[in-house]
């Protein structure tokens, strides 16, 4: 099956982590994704994090089902190539620092003219336009300008981040979201395309809830609460005898009666202070002790069996050997293997979110630097010998 996607052309102007990341998100559903790499280095997540045979396995993951050409864009005659791909294409993907697109002469006023039915994505630190459009912006400073970094991590320290590259995600997301609108509206005869564009801290910023209205009208500032859910009571982490921590959400009014009762505490069912969510919270540190006194007697299993039995949200908190040998997660399909280069088979991530009549698939990971730079150029209509002049001026690998 070649999913939803087939048919659709999209070029990746990208690296690392946020234009990459959203087109690996549409190659896994179909998508033809030709990624453009420089000659000679690549993309830089090549070498990031843990590497196998000189190659990051992140690179292997985040670049699977995609085609690399490596092309000189300082090149005139490597523009050139991607004028053409991009001119055959639905989706163009960048993210690269506003203006830079323009600097090659590939910015929207000349892809649009070239192809008026063309989707650009554009992913930045601050999005194309305002006063901080010019700076350098990674997915940390994302977070932290977003809000998210304000409000993770213990009351008394200072602020965390989220163990993963959170801000460069999320951007990914809203970006692919967007040039799903875009290709509705352009295969649907509704218009021509257009740029979408995608900013990391806007895009970490869209997910803080009612952190703006709490402010503005209460003048509340939301700030670090560990592991504990403001404004939800009870719901946070809690300790096991077995030296394991769990995490229980009592957040209805049903569930926290019948959370209360499995812990031994029908008093605090029976106290109507306690019966809706606004009571619940100003005795929150109350109902927490209560909560942590009987998990702390218990093992994870016990807590947990306990607590499914009399229907109670909770679950233990999850590591990455947790997360390759549960059961669930294998019936899910979440874990896939992967072959790699060496006869190695590897272990990946699954694939998101599952169709039931076109599910996106896994074909190959991550490609060798400019692996498919022949197949790509010569559906272009470049002659065996033009491509041979190419390579020798050094516009491709």
């Amino acid at each position: 099956m070649n999913g939803p996607l087939a048919g659709i052309r999209v070029v990746e102007l990208g690296t690392l982590i946020a234009a990459p990341f959203a087109a690996r998100l549409l190659a896994e559903f179909g998508a033809e994704v030709i990624k453009i790499e420089q000659p000679g280095s690549g993309d830089p997540l090549r070498k990031w994090r843990k590497l196998h045979q000189g190659t990051s396995l992140w690179w292997y993951l985040q670049s699977r089902n995609k085609k690399s050409i490596a092309v000189d864009l300082k090149s005139a005659d490597g523009r050139e190539v991607v004028l053409r791909l991009a001119a055959q294409a639905d989706v163009v993907i960048e993210n690269f620092k506003p203006g830079s697109l323009e600097k090659l002469g590939l910015g929207w006023d000349v892809l649009s003219k070239l192809n008026p039915y063309l989707t650009l994505v554009r992913i930045s630190g601050y999005g194309q336009t305002g006063p901080y459009r010019d700076r350098s912006g990674f997915g940390a400073i994302g977070e932290a300008m977003g809000g998210l970094r304000f409000t993770t991590g213990d009351p008394d320290s200072p602020p965390a981040r989220v163990g993963i590259s959170i801000g460069d995600s999320l951007a990914s997301l809203h970006g692919v979201i967007g040039a799903l609108m875009s290709l509705l509206r352009v295969k649907t005869g509704q218009g021509r395309g257009q740029v979408i564009d995608v900013s990391l801290y806007e895009s970490v910023f869209n997910l803080m809830e009612s952190l703006v209205p709490e402010y503005d009208l209460m003048g509340h500032v939301r700030t670090r609460s560990g592991g504990a859910l403001p404004g939800i009571s009870p719901s946070n982490t809690y300790p096991t005898s077995d030296g394991r921590h769990v995490v229980i959400a009592g957040n209805s009014d049903a569930i926290f009666r019948r959370l209360m009762t499995v812990v031994g505490r029908p008093d605090l069912v029976q106290d109507p202070a306690l019966a809706t969510n606004d009571g619940r919270v100003r005795s929150n540190a109350l109902l927490d002790a209560a909560i942590a006194a009987w998990t702390s007697e218990r093992s994870a299993d016990e807590i947990l069996s306990s607590l499914d039995a009399a229907d109670v949200p909770a679950g233990r908190i999850y590591s990455v050997a947790d997360i390759v040998d549960d059961p669930h997660y294998a019936a899910r399909e979440m874990i896939l293997s992967t072959e790699l280069p060496g006869d190695v088979t590897v272990k990946m991530p699954g694939i998101v979110p599952k169709l039931s009549q076109t599910p996106g698939s896994v074909k190959w990971p991550g490609p060798t630097l400019g692996q498919h730079t022949d197949e790509v150029l010569t559906s272009l209509g470049f002659q065996p010998g033009e491509i041979t002049q190419l390579r020798q001026i050094g516009a491709v690998q």
